[in-house]
């Protein structure tokens, strides 16, 4: 590679940036990464996961859960903030 060549990896990441996506690429990956993070019982009592605007929003199934998500909610936007190496969330909301 010369001096001004670019993988295709950079150009990627680069256009994914230009383009205004790299919020969206965010998103997708939060979900994805939620069952790794939380773990098979959480992901068990997990109705659905999605992302808005910089916000997670978890339904689940379970009262209790989503109590304990509530309290730790903070420490939650964290790890998933951490999974994907990037500010992605700013908030979460947990719904029964």
């Amino acid at each position: 590679m010369s001096a001004n060549s670019v993988s295709i990896g950079e150009a990627l990441i680069s256009f994914i940036r230009e383009s205004g996506l790299e919020q969206s690429v965010l998103d997708v990956q939060i979900e994805e990464v939620w069952p790794k993070v939380m773990g098979e019982t959480v992901r068990k009592l997990t109705r659905s996961v999605e992302v808005r605007d910089g916000v997670l929003i978890v339904r689940v199934n379970s009262a209790a859960l989503k109590a304990q998500l509530f309290e730790n909610r903070f420490e939650l936007v964290r790890k998933l903030n951490e999974a994907v190496g990037a500010p992605a969330l700013r908030d979460c909301r947990i719904l029964g």
